[in-house]
């Protein structure tokens, strides 16, 4: 996949970016490189490899040290939504935003 010219002009529309004739080629180049490299790793063939739980588990053991799935605060949804102006069923009601 490529961009041309005109992808980026309407991208940079959409970002509302005012982007110079220069500006615009060097996002042309630059996010055509990365599809490119995106391609160049979809191209090689993992059938068969495991994924990697950590990225040094590649050339030694590792033993991840993950903390206990403990609670350790308090349950104090109660006492945070009394300054909310309107709470439902312990949600804060927000006015209704679509443009």
């Amino acid at each position: 996949m490529s961009l041309s010219s005109s992808d980026i002009a309407r991208i940079a529309s959409l970002a509302k970016l005012d982007l110079s004739t220069d500006e615009s080629e060097r996002m042309l180049t630059q996010i055509n490189g990365f599809f490119g490299l995106v391609e160049r790793m979809r191209a090689v063939d993992t059938t068969g490899v495991e994924p990697l739980s950590h990225p040094v588990a590649a050339i030694e053991d590792v033993t991840l040290r993950l903390a206990n799935d403990e609670v350790t605060e308090p349950n104090n949804r109660e006492a945070n939504q009394k300054s909310a102006p309107a709470v439902e069923a312990g949600l804060f009601l927000v006015p209704k935003v679509i443009e």
